[in-house]
């Protein structure tokens, strides 16, 4: 990952966008401990912005916390120095076949201290004990049943292979868990929907009276949105289309035509995700994010999650992924390299 600022990118999108750098207009009537939102020239709520939505909240709540939403002050503190801690300790190994599907990370060997302290997964906690708020347990629903055999014979057909290896004979269609991040074709947290992960956790939104865009830090994903009421188009993308429109003070996106999985969860959706995005900026300093997700071929019902995004003073850096994509040959020769050293033997 290279350090170089992404002005000659911003740029473009701000050409693209025909608007000036952000300029924070008149907010309403604002108290001392509750300051009102600023909105935009022409009285849209400013979502403008660099929005860091690390945390430490997990997606989905674990087991010690069945049956409680929120977390208490001491709780929190305390869920905040075990990661502390954690975070010095080695990674435990995980065999793929053991790895969850909804995981983050499964190493194939322990990671030790020196190559874990640049990973940015945030310090704190939302206070709620999963960043599902629908369903009410906090789970992601049960997955229909051809869900079930289509990630079972995917894992019949990785077995053996690494996380961040190719399946033999695939590359191509059968991308693996995480092969849409190790490709460079998502990002490893921009979905869309985005998702907290392991590093770059920041996305900036850019906004007109016609047009809002998404940018992700994470592979530098762009997301253009129209907010004038045209139809979708009939072309299925890595991203999907979007449109949006306003609800009131929330920003309300609505995105169909996947052309198949994303980075969401690692690749558990499809090309029927019915994505909805609300952007609601509740104070100066937070913009809270929720999504919907209704995939009726993966889960068995929809679900919703919120991201408490906070304010960024730092501008976005360049994230060079593959540093022009010289992993894939190197990747690729390393496989066949294996094959033909186990085929020996």
């Amino acid at each position: 990952m290279s350090h170089r600022c992404l002005a000659a990118l911003l740029t473009v999108i701000a050409v693209v966008l025909l608007a000036p750098v952000p300029v924070t207009g008149q907010a309403q009537t604002a108290t001392a401990d509750q300051p009102t939102p600023p909105r935009t020239p022409w009285g849209a709520p400013d979502l403008q912005g660099v929005w860091d939505f690390r945390t430490l909240t997990p997606l989905e709540r674990p087991a010690e916390f069945t049956g409680k939403a929120v977390l208490t002050a001491e709780e929190a503190a305390e869920l905040e120095q075990r990661d502390a801690i954690a975070r010095s300790q080695p990674n435990p190994s995980t065999p793929e076949e053991e790895c969850p599907l909804n995981f983050p990370i499964c190493s194939e060997a322990p990671l030790a201290y020196e190559f874990r302290i640049w990973f940015d997964r945030g310090t704190t906690v939302t206070r709620r004990t999963s960043l599902i708020v629908d369903p009410p347990d906090g789970k992601i629903p049960p997955v229909t049943q051809a869900a079930q055999e289509k990630r079972a014979a995917a894992r019949e057909a990785r077995r053996g292979v690494g996380f961040h290896q190719p399946a033999p004979g695939g590359w191509v269609e059968d991308l693996g868990l995480g092969g849409l991040q190790l490709r460079c074709i998502t990002g490893l947290n921009s979905g869309p929907p985005m998702t907290p992960d392991t590093y770059n956790n920041n996305v900036q939104l850019f906004q007109t009276a016609d047009y809002v865009a998404l940018l992700n830090e994470m592979n530098h994903n762009v997301r253009m949105i129209p907010l004038d009421g045209r139809a979708h188009v009939d072309l299925r993308q890595w991203k999907g289309d979007s449109r949006g429109h306003w609800e009131g003070e929330t920003l309300v996106v609505e995105t169909t035509n996947f052309l198949r999985e994303t980075s969401f969860v690692y690749g558990q959706s499809d090309e029927h995700l019915h994505l909805v995005e609300r952007f609601t900026r509740v104070s100066p300093q937070t913009l809270m994010y929720e999504a919907t997700i209704d995939d009726p071929t993966v889960w068995s019902s929809p679900w919703t999650f919120q991201i408490p995004m906070q304010l960024n003073d730092q501008p976005l850096y360049e994230y060079a992924c593959h540093e022009g994509n010289y992993g894939l040959a190197n990747i690729l020769t390393g496989a066949l390299a294996e094959a033909e050293t186990q085929g020996s033997r």
